[in-house]
């Protein structure tokens, strides 16, 4: 077996991943299978961070619409990623692959303080790092949230994890005409108005080099086949990665 190509990665989460085939909240079968591929990574010798979002529970956006103060409804939806988190921390130590969640919001009855030092040690240590409250500020998405945590542990890659194959100009499940993109460079993203990730994130991503990789999540084993070189999915990047 190949050795990985990446020393260490950020796998970011949309909440809705987790929904599977329920409507609200998490499907225990989707989070297990999610569990195990980061278990196999991990077991193979890459450090694995996660970033989880909460959309299949609460988006701070989406309730600031129907007449929540914006600010409320992003800490509301920053508990939400808490609470998937300590769901994915669960699944994965059933399966005896030791995780640890760090918050940016303070919770220390339920988890550790985000602190990148500690982060960078439980990494160092083959625990999976899942890095939960987003920023900790209102306004930024947990895009924002998952690249500049990339950026601050030092990741060699951001896993972009969706539910379709890549990088599209339109969502394919809509547009059958819909262009796919193999590899897309961060101003293009911005240009063509590309929904991978938001300006915020992206814009980071470009300032510190931070290459970042699309790929569908719903495509069993393509986590793993990733982290050993094969071109899964759509690229983002000014270079080769």
């Amino acid at each position: 077996m190949s050795a990985p190509n990446y020393r260490r990665i950020l796998l970011k989460l949309s909440g809705e991943a987790l929904l599977g085939d329920e409507e609200y909240g998490i499907d225990p079968r989707i989070i297990a299978r999610i569990a195990s591929e980061i278990s196999e990574v991990a077991r193979s010798g890459v450090e694995v961070a996660v970033v989880i979002g909460g959309g299949n529970i609460f988006r701070g956006a989406g309730l600031a619409e129907s007449g929540i103060d914006r600010v409320t409804g992003d800490h509301m939806g920053m508990l939400a990623t808490v609470m998937n988190s300590l769901a994915l921390q669960d699944a994965l130590e059933s399966i005896e692959c030791t995780a640890r969640v760090m918050s940016a919001i303070s919770i220390h009855d339920v988890c550790e303080d985000y602190i990148r030092r500690r982060a960078v040690r439980h990494l160092q240590k083959g625990r999976v790092v899942i890095c939960a409250g987003g920023t900790g500020n209102p306004f930024f998405t947990t895009d924002t949230a998952a690249a500049l945590r990339a950026i601050e542990i030092g990741a060699d890659l951001l896993l972009k994890a969706t539910k379709v194959d890549g990088i599209y100009s339109a969502d394919p499940k809509l547009d059958p005409t819909a262009q796919f993109f193999d590899h897309v460079s961060y101003d293009e993203v911005i240009e063509k108005k590309l929904k991978v990730m938001d300006a915020n994130a992206i814009v980071l991503c470009r300032d510190q080099g931070m290459p970042i990789r699309v790929f569908n999540v719903f495509d069993e084993g393509s986590l793993f086949k990733l982290v050993r070189g094969e071109s899964i999915g759509s690229r983002v990047g000014d270079n080769a990665h």
